[in-house]
């Protein structure tokens, strides 16, 4: 009998991917996805430590799943409850003692030996804990054979960071630097496309400190990699994510200038706005450094649009530390941005330091902070009425009729449009702009299917 699998995704968009390798590891033992948790045979929840907030919530949520194993083991059948991500990699053991009837904790270096974990599980009492860093890449063992769903895929071309910010987990749950070699990426490239994709986001916990090995010898860099991935019939959009942006060479802003394919939105960390607060965090830039990064995008690629992080209330961090913070989203102005009170991380040095900031202090400071982001997110979704943008619809929207895709800058964009629309890139001009959202109207200027 088929046995169903359901899979809770916290986090980035590397867990994204990873959830999906782990789908394509265990489609083998018989594992379909199934839609609910409730009734799934095996609930694995791929997890994010970079607040305390996110942990916490992987908590709540096996107490929840507690109750439908035990519905489940009264009606004879097994679930099997896994963690994976960052969380199980971090603490494992406290997982186990928190949550025992939890059946697999396993890090995110490790799911391609998923198969002898669930064999273990299955005919075992215990617990089955995998956390090590093992010597070979999981992507050298993970299956060929890929699964899309839509026209849009992740392909990790990167992994782990040697930044060692002191605020960031990264470092100990995902490990050290390391590239895949080119070859191997791009012959993923390939069968996603083969499987229908047509946008490709290449992931890397710091991807533009991409250095696989070429296929001729030598090492590529991102730059590189990309102009090879946008010659691959079939690819029609690229987007690359997460950058650090000491990272960021010239070599790769040339790309954004030749690129057609390479979308004109950027996600460039920068954290914080005052020197001070990035030497504290270790950051290996200052603000001038990262207007300077920004003034030669917006030069090579002038319809660029960028997002970013901020964290506000740091350690030390003063009224006028925050104030710079504010300066400088005004004069780079970003149309999407992640922002959040600094959560202390067990094991970080930024968790040791003094002057912690009172907590009231930092909702304050993050609430002024979101106001002035989100006006510039409303701003830039408004100066796109009239204008026609190529849109790749992916999804129904949330009334009949409708359809939803994204834009090339990620804006959601919402169409009339009928169901055999799905997976094509439209034409499609913008009626009007919203904080979160943008409605158009296919034009049928562009109508390229994307499978």
């Amino acid at each position: 009998m088929p046995k169903t699998l359901h899979i809770k995704t916290y986090g980035c968009q590397m867990n994204v991917y990873d959830s999906e390798r782990i789908a394509e590891v265990l489609a083998p033992l018989g594992y379909a996805p199934g839609e609910t948790a409730e009734a799934a045979d095996m609930v694995i929840l791929n997890t994010c430590h970079i607040r305390e907030k996110a942990a916490e919530k992987v908590y709540s949520e096996l107490g929840r799943l507690r109750i439908a194993q035990e519905a489940k083991a009264r009606r004879g059948e097994r679930m099997i409850i896994a963690v994976t991500g960052c969380v199980a990699q971090a603490e494992g053991e406290e997982v186990l003692k928190r949550a025992p009837f939890v059946d697999m904790v396993f890090g995110p270096q490790t799911y391609h030996r998923l198969p002898q974990m669930v064999a273990e599980a299955t005919r075992a009492t215990g617990h089955v804990l995998d956390t090590d860093f093992p010597e070979e890449s999981k992507f050298d063992a993970l299956p060929e054979a890929r699964t899309v769903d839509g026209a849009a895929a992740f392909l990790a071309v990167q992994e782990g960071c040697d930044k060692f910010c002191t605020y960031c987990v990264v470092p100990y749950t995902r490990g050290a630097e390391y590239s895949r070699p080119a070859a191997r990426v791009l012959d993923e490239a390939r069968r996603l496309v083969e499987a229908g994709a047509r946008e490709i986001t290449l992931l890397g916990q710091n991807v533009n400190s991409y250095h696989g090995e070429g296929p001729g010898g030598g090492a590529w860099t991102l730059a590189r990699l990309i102009r090879a991935v946008a010659e691959l019939d079939g690819v029609e959009r690229i987007r690359y994510t997460t950058s650090y942006p000491a990272d960021l060479d010239a070599d790769l802003i040339a790309a954004h200038r030749d690129v057609d394919k390479l979308m004109p939105y950027l996600h460039l960390p920068i954290q914080s706005g005052s020197n001070r607060v990035l030497d504290a965090m270790n950051r290996k830039h200052t603000t001038d450094d990262y207007k300077r990064l920004v003034d030669q995008l917006r030069a090579a690629r002038p319809d660029l649009a960028l997002s970013s992080d901020f964290i506000v209330g740091f350690p030390g961090e003063t009224d006028t530390d925050f104030e710079d913070t504010l300066k400088l989203v005004a004069d780079v102005t970003f149309i999407q941005a992640y922002s959040f009170k600094y959560s202390a991380r067990p094991g970080t040095p930024a968790a040791m330091m003094d002057f912690q900031v009172d907590e009231a202090v930092k909702a304050a400071r993050l609430a002024r902070l979101q106001d002035l982001l989100n006006t510039q997110t409303l701003a830039f979704n408004r100066s796109m009425v009239g204008r026609t943008l190529a849109v790749l619809l992916d999804r129904p929207g949330k009334k009949p009729g409708q359809m939803a895709g994204r834009s090339p800058y990620m804006q959601a964009v919402v169409v009339e449009a009928p169901a055999e629309r799905i997976n094509t890139i439209q034409a499609v001009t913008v009626t009007s702009g919203g904080p979160n959202s943008l409605l158009g109207r296919i034009d049928g200027a562009i109508e390229r299917a994307c499978a």
